[in-house]
């Protein structure tokens, strides 16, 4: 699945390349979100136009709506959203999870009613593969239990003992019903809260199963940056170098960056799509929130040194003028410049690694953001 290419020559940043059946994803690299089937206010042309190698799909919202009776019918999440490129799909965990008031976990799975009409579902690890089955995505994410912040360290235990139960019934029951010859491959997340101890043993316990990537869970939860970097530190180390790690939910460009200099190759996160949707526009010098009324009057692109189409035909006073009246293009247009910007990142990230010069690139680049993870380097 995994292919190291280049290995930078001063950090550990990595530069490689993900097989698939849908094509090959070049690494470190990002995925839009795409939680219903869509990446909000953005259609495949533009995605394709962008050059975005993957989306990222949400388990739970698809078996909510349209269910999985239509995906099927339709010949899976590739075929009903018109994308021949890889697909992600997360196992909705998370959002049931999320539902504290409506979910009640158990060593067997998570009970949970539907935030849409209040019916009773339940998630086990097997159901959760059956689902990602239905859907095809190329690469598939198992039933784990993600610690909340902050986190005791009973609860910690708790969840980290289900994660690794969980994973292995995963992996079982995606073996047992073809997925894996259907071309799917299966991650392991590693969970354990803000305890280096419990982090490692998660790690080790999931490199036992052997599946055929690894994750880094339970972050972004309202953790510091910080602890949040501190968790990849304990556990990239542990982690197989011929298998993709990925970093979930994550996150801001400067948090990307530094990642990246760390050894992570896949990021997801909302953040793009849903900062544009309010204004800030991210630059290759810093952030700008173009609905302020500086730009009342500014002609000028939302980033001179970018060359997307939004850039090339519009301003920043013509589009803080649509998002002030709510027009759905000033969204679309916003989304669609984060999107590429954060793309464009992913392709000069990997022109560092290639030209062993990631140090360099990481240390200007977190300069630009004034970013706290500076005084990491």
């Amino acid at each position: 699945m995994y292919n190291l290419i280049h290995q930078d020559a001063a950090s550990d940043a990595r530069r490689g390349v993900i097989t698939t059946t849908h094509g090959q994803i070049q690494s470190p690299f990002f995925m839009p979100v795409a939680t219903t089937g869509t990446v909000k206010t953005m259609s495949g042309v533009d995605l394709n136009d962008m050059q975005s190698q993957i989306v990222l799909s949400n388990t739970y919202h698809l078996y909510l709506r349209p269910g999985l009776e239509v995906m099927e019918h339709a010949g899976g999440l590739h075929k009903f959203m018109n994308w021949d490129k890889p697909i992600l799909t997360d196992s909705g965990g998370y959002q049931a999870f999320s539902l504290t008031e409506f979910r009640k976990i158990t060593d067997e799975g998570v009970k949970f009613r539907s935030h849409i009409d209040g019916s009773l579902h339940f998630f086990t690890p097997e159901k959760v593969m059956d689902i990602q089955r239905v859907l095809g995505s190329d690469m598939v994410m198992p039933l784990d239990e993600c610690s909340p912040y902050p986190c005791d360290r009973k609860k910690a235990i708790q969840g980290l003992k289900r994660t690794t139960q969980w994973a292995r019934r995963c992996k079982e029951h995606f073996h047992q019903t073809g997925m894996h010859e259907r071309g799917q491959r299966l991650f392991a997340i590693v969970q354990g809260a803000t305890y280096e101890d419990l982090r490692r043993q998660s790690a080790q316990e999931l490199m036992d199963i052997d599946v055929d990537a690894y994750a880094i869970g339970g972050v972004s939860v309202g953790e510091t940056v910080k602890e949040m970097f501190e968790a990849l530190n304990w556990v990239i180390p542990l982690l197989p170098k011929d298998k993709p790690r990925y970093f979930m939910g994550i996150g801001l460009p400067d948090q990307i960056v530094r990642a990246v200099g760390l050894g992570i190759d896949m990021f997801d996160c909302s953040i793009p799509t849903r900062y544009g949707r309010h204004g800030s526009a991210f630059t290759s010098q810093g952030k700008l929130n173009i609905s302020n009324s500086e730009y009342i009057k500014d002609l000028r692109p939302i980033d001179d040194k970018c060359d997307c189409h939004v850039c090339q035909n519009y301003t920043r006073c013509y589009i803080r003028h649509l998002l002030n009246m709510h027009e759905i293009t000033g969204a679309r247009l916003m989304s669609y410049h984060n999107l590429y910007f954060y793309i464009k990142l992913m392709e000069r990230i990997r022109t560092a690694i290639e030209g062993d010069n990631y140090d360099q690139f990481q240390r200007e680049f977190l300069k630009s953001y004034n970013s706290e993870l500076l005084v990491t380097l």
